[in-house]
């Protein structure tokens, strides 16, 4: 297919697995499927759903590690017209609860454990019907809870029983699904304290997956390792549908391990992976890097000019490409072309996707800037989302009357038209591959009886590339330790949001504060570098 035609996803997976029936379409943890057994399997999760009571624009989540019942859970939901809401492995009870209240989720699909997590016992914690029969009123939509594993509470129900309800069930699927019709609910980071439910459509994601796809040279036949995790767009358009919308057989891992990540591309002799500094640089630095020649030839990353020369030099991806997105344009804005000019790939410019329109604003003046300027990049196009469930507010704060996208990131075009990401002029910061609003941190650190401010930054990290950092200031004539409101944070939080530093102060008076008495947070990052003898580590 070389021109795009709105589809559903289960339109291109009846296409792909008609096309490539016999071809590997999923490896992950060692476990596989062809095209025709994963079409046959979601057939019967999709019927094992209706049987449950789901229907289209239902609300479905799902909370586990990367691994086939996840990617055949999407799929069967998107068959059925389903909203998949990824919940993200990381979060804590308090993130997890807010998550499913904010998102209307009428099922939620579970594993009892991962990565020592017992997910059973947080559920309980947070939705104790479940263990007598739902609905719970903290989670009052929330209508079934099927479990993947042994631990399975009475008002829950088995993988197993859903599917033997399916195989019993035989009432045809209520309304046709549209290519407009939403597909997943993204929760990402924001500059409010709440995380914010991104709305993409089937169109949104399979497009973005088709057009990226091309830029990296993906096609059927390709072995592509991807380890980044489905509750993310990364890992869903950029890796499931991108594979999906080519025929390529997508190989994944439950959780990303750099050895563990070496040894599948070079045993399964994969031709393309992707990933950020973070990933390529443990597995780069990893002292049996030499002990897996790789086969690599394509790949996307999103990575500075030194790691992504590394990439090309020690790891043969002599195609890489750079992508710069974010969740709410679903997610790719650009990618390189994997037969562009080599220097400018690697030092990270990219071309715009297809009927995808691009400007750059003087955040300042409004002025649109011409090539060589920087200004902040707003979109215009299919791309874009729908919107926040449910935060009209903060939607048009994010889409303006005329359909720009403001996505509150820095860069520059060339006069070729390509366009490079410099920086992100929001508060957010990344860790890993995490993004961090500080408010989020702020305010659960605010819920400490002890504490009366606290204000939270992003810190250079030479393997993470940022982390958290906090200061704070505590109620009058209360005494804690740094130690203690970290260990605090950490029962509270994800650990990519648990404050790596934290620095108790009088006042901000002297760091620096606006007219308007907020913190300048571009004053209080400067502090932290001395504070916590982190100027070497700092960015040129």
């Amino acid at each position: 297919m070389s021109e795009w035609k709105k589809q559903t996803l289960a339109g291109f997976l009846a296409t792909t697995s008609a096309a490539h029936a016999q071809d590997e379409a999923l490896v992950i943890a060692g476990r596989r499927l062809t095209w025709a057994e994963l079409r046959d399997n979601v057939r019967e999760v999709a019927r094992g759903l209706r049987a449950l009571g789901i229907g289209r624009g239902d609300h479905v989540a799902v909370c586990m590690g990367n691994s086939l019942e996840w990617v055949i859970f999407f799929y069967a939901a998107a068959t059925i017209g389903a909203v998949t809401v990824p919940v993200n492995t990381r979060f804590k009870a308090g993130e997890m609860a807010y998550c499913l209240k904010q998102a209307d989720v009428k099922l939620l699909f579970i594993t009892d454990r991962f990565l020592k997590i017992d997910f059973i016992a947080m559920l309980r914690g947070i939705c104790p019907a479940v263990d007598r029969a739902l609905p719970d009123p903290a989670l009052p939509l929330l209508r079934t809870v099927v479990v993947l594993g042994q631990d399975v509470p009475s008002g829950a129900v088995t993988f197993a029983d859903l599917l033997a309800r399916g195989a019993a069930f035989d009432e045809a699927y209520p309304e046709e699904v549209k290519p407009d019709d939403v597909l997943l609910m993204q929760f990402t980071s924001g500059t409010t304290s709440h995380p914010k439910g991104v709305m993409l459509s089937h169109d949104n994601m399979l497009r973005n997956a088709f057009h990226v796809a091309a830029r990296f040279h993906l096609k059927a036949g390709d072995r592509y390792y991807s380890a980044r995790p489905y509750y993310h767009v990364a890992g869903t358009t950029l890796s499931l549908l991108a594979a999906l919308t080519t025929g390529a057989c997508l190989l994944s891992s439950p959780t990303f391990e750099p050895e563990e990540a070496l040894s599948t591309m070079w045993s399964e002799e994969c031709t393309h992976t992707s990933g950020n500094d973070t990933m390529f640089l443990m597995m780069l630095n990893h002292p049996k890097f030499g002990q897996y020649p790789l086969k690599l030839r394509n790949g996307w990353v999103s990575c500075g000019p030194e790691v992504s020369r590394r990439v090309v030099e020690q790891m043969g991806m002599k195609g890489l490409v750079q992508a710069y997105g974010l969740s709410e344009a679903s997610p790719n804005v650009c990618m390189s072309r994997h037969d562009d000019d080599l220097e400018k790939r690697i030092e990270g410019w990219a071309h715009i996707l297809d009927g995808v329109e691009v400007r750059l604003v003087d955040p300042d003046t409004g002025a649109i800037q011409s090539p060589g300027k920087s200004g902040e990049i707003q979109v215009r196009g299919w791309s874009v989302m729908q919107g926040y469930y449910k935060m009209p507010e903060q939607t048009a704060k994010a889409i303006d009357a005329e359909g720009w996208l403001h996505t509150g990131d820095l860069g520059v075009m060339d006069d070729e038209g390509r366009l490079k990401f410099i920086t992100r002029i929001k508060d957010v910061f990344r860790v890993g591959g995490e993004n961090v609003a500080p408010a989020e941190v702020e305010d659960v650190l605010h819920r400490h009886p002890k504490i009366k401010q606290a204000q939270v930054i992003g810190v250079p990290d030479p393997r993470l590339i940022e982390v958290p950092a906090a200061y704070v200031i505590l109620n009058e004539g209360e005494t804690a330790t740094p130690e203690e409101l970290i260990a605090w944070s950490r029962e509270r939080l994800a650990n990519f949001r648990v404050p790596r530093y934290l620095k108790l102060i009088d006042s901000f008076e002297n760091i620096g504060m606006t007219g308007s008495a907020k913190v300048q947070k571009n004053k209080l990052r400067a502090q932290a570098l001395i504070d916590f003898g982190l100027e070497e580590t700092k960015k040129p």
